[in-house]
This record gives C-alpha cells, sequence and structure tokens, in this order.
C-alpha cells in the first residue's frame, strides 16, 4: 500500500474537473508499497472507501456505457456486450430497436433477421437465443415488463447477476455491485480481495461500502479500468490514486509516457456511446461514432 495523502472532499458534477484536467492529475512524487498482508480490516474499509471518494472527484460523470432508453432495451444490450465492446453493442442496437422495439415484438421476429442485425457483436447465433428467449420470458411471464428483482432477472435467459445488477442499478435505482472484468481486475489489484469468482468478489467488496455507494463504485471502477488502469498496460504514472495502490508500478511509472496510454476521454479520443449524458459531454468527453465510420484508434477496451 502506498503511503496515504490526505483525502479530497468529493465535488458536485457542477464542479468537475475538465477530462483533461482530471487526466493531468499525477501521483505523488514519491509512491512507495507496503505489504497488503500487513494492513489491518479497518485501514482496508478506509483505503477502499478513500479510493472510491477519489473516484467520485475524477469520474463526476461515470454512467453506464450502454446506450439505452428503457429497461428493456439495457437488459439487451447488457446481454450483447458479452465478449464485446459497448461501443460495438451501441453502435448495433439502433437497428434492433427501431425494428424490434418491444418484447412482443423481439419474440416474434426471425431469428435469421435478428442474428444478422446483431452479428457485429460476435456470438450472434447465441445472444439471438438469449435475447429473444429473454423477450419471449417477458412477453409470457411479466406482462412484457422488465422486472426489477433480481430473483426474477436472473431466470431469463442469458441473464446471470452482472446483467441483473446493471439493470436494477441503472433502469430502477436499485443497489448492485457490477463484477465485469475490469471490476475484478481493479479490486484484486488494489487488494480489496484476492478472490475470481465474480459472486465471491461482489460479496467481498460489498461489505467494504454502504449500499447506497454500490451502483456508482461500479460505474467509476470500471471508467478507471478502461481509461488508466488497463489490462496490459497500467498507466500508473497518469493515476490520481497511485499512491493509494498497492499494485503502483505494474505499469509505466513516467508520468508523460503513461499520458500516452490513456483512452476515450482521458486520451482525446471518442468514448463508447452515442449518446452520452450530458454531464459526460460537459466533462471534455466526445460521441462515439456510428457502426461504419471512421473512427481514431486507441479507444478499445
Amino acid at each position: 500500500m502506498k503511503k496515504a495523502v490526505s483525502a479530497k472532499p468529493v465535488k458536485k458534477a457542477g464542479a468537475a474537473k475538465s477530462a483533461t484536467e482530471a487526466a493531468a492529475v499525477k501521483p505523488a512524487k514519491s509512491v512507495t508499497k507496503t505489504a497488503a498482508k500487513s494492513e489491518s480490516r479497518t485501514a482496508l474499509v478506509r483505503r477502499a472507501r478513500r479510493i472510491n471518494r477519489e473516484l467520485a472527484e475524477v469520474y463526476p460523470y461515470a454512467h453506464p456505457e450502454l446506450d439505452f432508453e428503457n429497461p428493456f432495451q439495457l437488459l439487451v444490450a447488457t446481454v450483447l456486450s458479452a465478449q464485446t465492446t459497448d461501443l460495438r453493442v451501441n453502435q448495433t442496437t439502433p437497428a434492433l430497436f427501431a425494428k424490434h422495439p418491444t418484447p412482443e415484438d423481439l419474440a416474434a421476429a426471425n431469428p435469421e433477421d435478428v442474428e444478422e442485425l446483431i452479428r457485429p457483436t460476435g456470438f450472434f447465433r447465441a445472444k439471438t437465443k438469449s435475447i429473444m428467449g429473454l423477450a419471449a420470458a417477458l412477453r409470457d411471464e411479466f406482462g412484457g415488463e422488465v422486472p426489477g428483482r433480481l430473483e426474477d432477472l436472473v431466470k431469463l435467459p442469458g441473464v446471470g447477476r452482472k446483467t441483473a445488477f446493471v439493470v436494477m442499478g441503472n433502469a430502477f435505482g436499485r443497489p448492485g455491485i457490477t463484477v465485469d472484468t475490469h471490476f475484478g481486475r481493479l479490486v484484486r489489484r488494489w487488494k480489496w480481495t484476492e478472490e475470481t469468482d465474480p459472486d465471491k468478489v461482489e460479496k467481498a467488496v460489498g461489505e467494504l461500502f454502504p449500499k447506497s455507494d454500490w451502483t456508482m463504485l461500479s460505474h467509476r471502477v470500471i471508467f478507471h479500468g478502461r481509461r488508466i488502469c488497463h489490462a496490459r498496460k497500467p498507466a500508473c504514472g497518469a493515476c490520481p490514486i497511485a499512491p493509494l495502490c498497492p499494485a503502483y508500478g505494474e505499469g509505466e511509472t513516467d508520468p508523460e509516457k503513461a499520458k500516452k496510454l490513456l483512452k476515450y476521454e482521458k486520451g482525446g479520443f471518442p468514448g463508447q456511446r452515442l449518446k452520452p449524458p450530458q454531464s459526460y459531454l460537459d466533462a471534455g468527453g466526445v460521441p462515439a461514432p456510428p457502426l461504419g465510420a471512421i473512427a481514431p484508434p486507441a479507444t478499445g477496451e
């Protein structure tokens, strides 16, 4: 664990730093590690919550990076996001929802037509089976409405706990922790848990925070993983929470070299949403291009 630094008050979105200013935040000049095993439970909770406060200041505009207008669209988009980027899903779903806007429409569709519409997301045959199956279940068992309870959502074809929590947190305002590859990677780097099973990660991290923090914590951690704390080349030298990170030094520590590794709005590239929230645009974010348009490089996850 690094030397602790004074906690900064969380700023309201209106007083947020610009994306350029946030990307320019540099870690303390002297960043050292402390063996995580020497950290008490109380110290771990304090450090974890401090990281969340710092991330809230850096990403006041954090949000789900799937375009959606209603719970059904978010549910389908989240299922389609498996094994692909949110960008590719966002470029694909406009045509899908234009042709099949409701569960009833999608359930009655020709499977081959749906396969062609979602082909860009990969694994399109399996995904077609899942989204048509969940659409039929919504039609037959829930009156064409997406349920807001975990126990109901996970019964739908192709819907696991991660997808359910995305929908609950962002369509219904119910707290949930979304454990995707970015979230799992970062919480292990930060020594919040050593678990690799998503359900166990969810439980371990959930015990460090009040439930009211869970949904936004998930967005912030995933944002940070996509923009700065990458899987293969984390930009340690441009990381605003480096003093709190036990894994500092696994990536590029030189500030200038690290800045070149930043992605999306941190690196000056378009984001993943074709229709991002205004807070993202106000922070310097740029909408993603539609399917088939030429996009700048280095915007992948």
